[in-house]
């Protein structure tokens, strides 16, 4: 951290020059462009009913200007507001800024459909996995039994892999942190399963040849293996669990 500035938010709010900055924008841009770039909020635009609701997009198009941000990592679900900042940037005498978007991770409730909508920038807050919503999410300080219970309830119906989160966690972690692993089945069951990338996964579960269970209880234990150092900093370290205890205290709210 001896080489990391953070720049907070709370001090920006307190600088005239950063709500002048704001302004610029709202006086660059139309109604109709900024409700479309409040979907960062995990909203429909026909959610957007309040005054309130436009100045957080208008916000967030302005902060890669004002912190001097070179490059923006995000997630998807945040491409509106920051390809403003892109269509704005030379009218407003700025450059445009390197847009870094990831995939975003399906909710473990799933309901979604298809790639549950994070290659785009509409997606909703029950498709994705989210902190305000925390049975949607696996957490790095999670304990054994809260994963096994969240990946117990999570979306997984047989031979269905749109929209599946469970399959999306072997896509995107577990077979790039593993490479190849092993699910564990009784005898009567076919054996334990070796399994080596992701294509042949998808394609034994499409064809009911892996039951969702068994699934299941393969993504507790790699999950749980990924996650146990994670939790040993936090038991042993002591400034890290501190931390830790203080934003368990924080109520989360959307």
């Amino acid at each position: 951290m001896d080489k990391v500035k953070v720049l907070w938010t709370s001090d920006a709010v307190k600088d005239p020059e950063y709500w002048k900055g704001v302004i610029d924008v709202a006086k660059s841009t139309t109604i109709q462009r900024t409700t479309r770039a409040g979907t960062i909020m995990g909203r429909k635009e026909a959610d957007m009913k309040y005054t309130a609701q436009l100045i957080y997009p208008m916000m967030q198009a302005w902060d890669p200007f004002y912190f001097k941000a070179d490059i923006l990592q995000l997630g998807m679900d945040q491409r509106h507001a920051t390809i403003l900042s892109r269509e704005l940037a030379e009218k407003m005498g700025q450059t445009k800024r390197v847009c870094v978007h990831h995939h975003l991770l399906a909710g473990l409730k799933g309901g979604g459909k298809g790639r549950m909508g994070q290659e785009t920038a509409t997606i909703q807050i029950e498709d994705k996995m989210s902190k305000s919503k925390p049975d949607t999410a696996i957490f790095i300080h999670d304990t054994t039994s809260e994963i096994e219970q969240k990946i117990g309830n999570a979306f997984c119906p047989e031979k269905t892999a749109e929209g599946n989160p469970i399959l999306e966690i072997w896509k995107y972690l577990i077979f790039r942190k593993f490479g190849s692993r092993t699910i564990e089945r009784s005898a009567k069951f076919g054996g334990n399963l070796e399994l080596h990338e992701y294509g042949e996964l998808e394609k034994l579960f499409r064809a009911g040849k892996l039951h969702p269970l068994d699934l299941k209880k393969g993504t507790v234990l790699a999950l749980d293996e990924m996650l146990a150092p994670v939790r040993e900093h936090f038991q042993n370290n002591a400034k890290a669990r501190e931390l830790y205890e203080i934003v368990k205290q924080q109520k989360i709210t959307r």
